[in-house]
């Protein structure tokens, strides 16, 4: 498959943007990925990535590529980069029709630099409104947690809303529980305790997220990883959501409801920067 486009990208360490058609990746979405913030040319949590990349890997028995070949080719694609996103891709590589995985496989790495969205300063410093997805997402137990390449569940969510006044859908499971949104994950601050919903049958699990919660404790925060309804959204002090690259989002409004942008939330805020502008990654 060969595309015309203006992003730098390497696939299997080559200059180019071409695939098989016979990738498995393409085919059925067997692989994973990830999405790194670059800031000051460092890709940051970098490590924290390539853990999850690995943990990844070994849940679907795709041989991981070398984590020092990947630093290697995402460096070679930021040497003028001050700011930007870094998304690397692995799949299980080639193989023939049918759904039964090659005997031996050669993963395929792709590893893309793209320019850092335009999100409006606002997003951070005043929060968004969010809605509740009609779509739901499905129980999976055994792809829980990994950031794998099948997101239709997104895709039809994301297709729920147009416009700006919306930055963010939040998504549930089929029993009701709040998992996440379509790009993020999600906290509320209730009594100074920071919860967050549980992701062992569904969802991302975030790697903001996992640094957030270490975080709490710098700032005498308890931290409770439980399903999330609705009731308890409503009656959070604070609301907020996170990934790589927004950072935290405060949410300041769903539907009629609304909450501030909380001091517990201010001061996530102020740690995460000093961790994503500082060199102690």
């Amino acid at each position: 498959m060969t595309t015309n486009t203006t992003i730098p990208v390497l696939v299997n360490g080559s200059a180019e943007d071409r695939i098989s058609s016979l990738d498995r990746g393409l085919l059925y979405g067997d692989g994973l990925f990830e999405t790194i913030a670059v800031v000051g040319g460092r890709p940051r949590f970098w490590s924290r990535h390539m853990a999850r990349l690995q943990a990844g890997c070994e849940r679907l028995g795709i041989p991981c590529p070398d984590a020092g070949s990947l630093a290697g080719e995402a460096q070679g694609l930021l040497p003028d980069a001050e700011r930007c996103v870094l998304k690397i891709i692995v799949t299980r590589g080639t193989g023939g029709r049918g759904y039964g995985p090659p005997a031996d496989p050669q993963p395929t790495r792709i590893v893309q630099r793209h320019p850092w969205p335009d999100y409006p300063a606002s997003c951070r410093e005043q929060g968004v409104r969010v809605r509740l997805c009609e779509q739901r997402l499905v129980p999976n137990p055994p792809l829980a947690g990994i950031k794998h390449l099948n997101r239709l569940e997104q895709v039809l969510a994301r297709q729920e809303w147009d416009g700006t006044d919306i930055r963010e859908g939040l998504m549930a499971d089929w029993q009701g529980n709040l998992v996440e949104g379509t790009m993020s994950n999600l906290f509320i601050v209730q009594d100074r305790q920071l919860v967050t919903p549980d992701l062992g049958r569904c969802g991302v699990a975030g790697i903001v997220r996992a640094v957030l919660m270490e975080l709490a404790g710098e700032l005498g925060l308890s931290v409770a990883v439980r399903d999330l309804g609705m009731t308890a959204l409503r009656e959070a002090d604070e609301v907020f959501l996170t990934n790589s690259i927004i950072g935290i989002w405060p949410v300041i409004g769903l539907d009629e409801h609304t909450w501030p942008r909380g001091v517990v939330t201010r001061q996530l805020q102020e740690r995460l920067a000093g961790l994503l502008e500082g060199d102690d990654q």
